[in-house]
């Protein structure tokens, strides 16, 4: 005879147990908003624990201009409007509606949801306060140099009377995305675990819908993760695992660089080599021929004889100085020289920016290490095209006709400008 706790006391079935589960774990996932990341490896006992790439921090995806335009240097994408189709987005920036359709695997009539990110197939006007946006340019990672805005406003702070000061760097400030095209066979979820991001936010920055689908073809672009545009990240001392051992720590040199090596001791004239002793049985030795000079530097014809120097660069043209850097007055210096004669990069770099002012005249920026820069205009003839090497002294272009004839050289630290005398002396 069974029990009666068995089948009716306070005790339930294994059945009702189950089913009591269940209908918790439904009122549970009823709760929460938004699709699932059903990914469970390394919650169920296991020693690889994907979890915490779905609840990696991301950035807010930045906002676009009034046209729905997001700039960035590499590459130009456009968020729709509620309503839109591909078509009346194409007509709104500019593009023809079914190269963006097809760059985008669609046609020019499909719909599009509020949100939602079609890359262009090829730039249009940049985002500026014109068309709605804070700043003009692309969104470019804190402290990178926009050449082209330099470059622009060099001729500018050239004139002989006091020059307007130096524009502030354009564009907003951010890290560029990955941008993911879609493959046969991924989802959102395979994506976002491929990044370490959480499908959410893969959802947001893309104006996913609810089901979080996604087309073969389609370009996606990728959160940036807050560690991406923070401080570095701060090790974390883990504890091992029982029956693992201990991890062996790392050695100090393998933390810490080894100490710089100490140069040899450099040989003077004013303290020569001794020569050795001549031999005893010798009765005459021959003498010793002199050093040959070292050969000197070809930097073109000057109008004085060339000395020794040790300045970090070389003047672009000989000539005297007619206006003196003056900082926010002229950024600077101006030097005059015949018309047609040979204008010299001041330091080895490579060519950043060619470009010409309203009125036509060249202007020349060249990159150099330690970020510094510099600038040529009133130039004429250029004989190097952006992304040259060039060396110092290296013919770049000739000077100029003008009233006077001159150059306008300008030495920059990243932005700012600073006197071109301390880098010539």
């Amino acid at each position: 005879m069974h029990s009666p706790l068995t089948r009716h006391g306070p005790f339930p079935s294994r059945r009702t147990a189950r089913l009591g589960v269940l209908l918790l774990g439904t009122a549970a996932l009823a709760a929460c908003s938004g699709p699932l990341d059903l990914d469970l490896r390394g919650r169920m006992g296991g020693t690889v624990d994907t979890a915490g790439a779905a609840v990696s921090a991301t950035e807010t995806r930045p906002a676009p201009d009034a046209r729905g335009v997001l700039s960035y240097p590499n590459y130009q994408v456009v968020v729709a409007r509620r309503g839109d189709t591909v078509g009346e987005v194409a007509s709104r920036i500019g593009l023809n509606a079914d190269e963006l359709a097809r760059y985008n695997g669609m046609s020019a009539s499909d719909p599009l949801r509020g949100g939602e990110v079609l890359a262009l197939p090829s730039r249009v006007a940049e985002p500026s306060p014109a068309t709605g946006a804070a700043s003009t340019g692309p969104i470019r990672p804190a402290g990178q140099i926009d050449i082209s805005t330099l470059a622009s406003g060099a001729i500018a702070r050239a004139p002989e009377t006091a020059a307007t000061p130096a524009p502030s760097p354009q564009g907003g400030s951010g890290v560029e995305p990955i941008r993911h095209q879609v493959r046969r066979g991924e989802t959102a979820f395979t994506i976002a675990r491929l990044y370490n991001v959480s499908p959410s936010a893969l959802a947001q920055w893309n104006g996913l819908d609810a089901n979080f689908t996604v087309r073969e073809g389609q370009f996606l672009l990728i959160p940036v993760t807050v560690q991406s545009a923070a401080a570095p990240v701060v090790s974390e001392t883990r504890v091992p695992t029982p029956g693992t051992g201990s991890p062996t720590p790392l050695p100090p040199s393998a933390t810490t660089p080894l100490p710089a090596a100490v140069p040899p001791p450099v040989r003077t004239a004013e303290a020569p080599t001794p020569a050795p002793a001549a031999s005893t049985t010798t009765t005459a030795a021959a003498p010793t021929p002199a050093a040959a000079p070292a050969p000197k530097p070809e930097i073109g014809p000057v109008t004085k004889p060339a000395t020794t120097s040790s300045a970090a660069m070389t003047m672009p043209v000989q000539g005297s100085i007619i206006r003196e850097y003056a900082r926010g007055r002229n950024d600077g210096i101006d030097i005059a020289a015949p018309a047609g004669t040979a204008v010299k990069a001041a330091a080895s770099g490579s060519v950043a920016a060619i470009t010409t002012n309203t009125d036509g005249i060249p202007i020349v920026v060249i990159k150099h290490p330690d970020n510094l820069l510099t600038v040529y205009t009133h130039l004429d003839g250029l004989s190097v095209k952006k992304g040259d090497a060039v060396s110092r002294g290296q013919t770049i272009g000739k000077v100029r006709a003008g009233d006077p004839a001159r150059v306008h050289f300008e030495v920059r630290d990243g932005f700012d400008s600073v006197d071109p005398m301390a880098y010539l002396r």
